[in-house]
């Protein structure tokens, strides 16, 4: 749990994320300025700023609390301002049906992804936290899960380890899939929202689309962590064997349901139109700041520890998502 009650604690992990990210936008404007285009948006490079920086040099222990605080409350936090950006309207536009084929996508991606890790001789605990990882939300799913199923922290860390990795590297080649695939802004805004494991990442991904991209892949992100608490649910049912416990922070975290009373505030006009500019860019800001504490708790010299098997698994099991989306966004003939 972070100490929130000692905030000092926080402060040296806080500022050098807001140094991360301020340099990232500082580069963005250099960038705009040489190119006259978005080539890479800050956030992604908070992100790669933050890696680079963590995998490169020590950073003292002192640091860490503070970034983790970056990098989950602060972004739980833009998540939660981002809803005021949402309607419901926009909810219901996405129907009935795309909302059934994220639920089948997840639960297909879960039954893949573990049939791919045991495959690969992955132990069954290992193999469900690659699954639920690569199937839900990264390393939060991983983190909701562990203690369900009663995981080793070894195989903790490990699918963490290369999760983390592997959700940066899938946001860096997002805008190319996007040119590659042909999909339009809101098929590629669906396409990310079912396959990128964070709701910051989603934004990340999108952010060179446009709103519409960023919107639909919020929209669709957000439904699919949703998939988390019955997942978990079935886990425990399952019981594995371990006797594990789900938690109702997992089931319903809290930041889902800011983000909801949010979007009904703006759906109601109970949010005034002249605060929706200052909100959405407080939530920008603070997004990027998350990004680069997530930067910074990634050490890419860490895959190397994971295993070849683990990054052979995750790797197959997020390849077989991107192919079960992209089934799913030809067969509800999205345009």
């Amino acid at each position: 749990m972070l100490p929130l009650s000692q905030p000092a604690r926080l402060l040296p992990g806080i500022a050098l994320s807001v140094l991360v990210s301020g340099l990232a936008i500082l580069f963005e404007h250099i960038e705009v300025a040489l190119s006259g285009g978005h080539w890479i948006e800050s956030l992604v490079l908070a992100i790669l700023l933050g890696t680079g920086l963590r995998s490169s040099v020590r950073i003292p222990p002192a640091f860490d609390t503070g970034i983790a605080f970056s990098a989950k409350i602060l972004l739980e936090v833009a998540v939660v301002l981002l809803g005021a950006s949402v309607s419901v309207a926009e909810i219901g536009a996405a129907g009935v049906l795309l909302v059934a084929g994220i639920a089948a996508v997840v639960v297909l991606s879960l039954g893949v992804s573990y049939g791919i890790g045991r495959a690969l001789g992955l132990a069954p605990k290992l193999a469900t936290l690659v699954a639920c990882g690569n199937s839900i939300c990264g390393n939060s799913a991983i983190a909701a899960a562990a203690p369900v199923i009663a995981a080793e922290a070894d195989d903790v860390a490990a699918a963490i380890a290369f999760t983390a990795v592997l959700g940066v590297g899938a946001v860096l080649l997002m805008p190319a899939l996007h040119a590659a695939a042909q999909l339009n802004d809101l098929q590629f805004g669906i396409f990310a929202g079912l396959t990128v494991y964070a709701v910051p990442q989603v934004l990340a991904a999108t952010a060179s689309a446009g709103l519409v991209s960023t919107h639909a892949g919020t929209v669709v992100k957000l439904i699919r962590v949703l998939m988390l608490g019955p997942v978990l649910l079935a886990l425990g049912a399952l019981g594995n064997g371990a006797g594990g416990r789900v938690s109702l922070r997992h089931v319903a975290p809290w930041f889902i349901a800011g983000f909801a009373a949010m979007m009904a505030l703006r759906s109601a006009g109970a949010i005034p139109a002249v605060l929706l500019g200052p909100i959405a860019d407080v939530s920008d800001l603070l997004t990027t700041v998350a990004m680069a504490g997530l930067g910074l708790t990634v050490d890419v010299r860490s895959v190397a520890r994971s295993g070849g098997r683990v990054i052979l698994a995750a790797t197959a099991s997020l390849l077989a998502l991107c192919v079960l989306s992209l089934v799913l966004l030809a067969l509800l003939a999205v345009n």
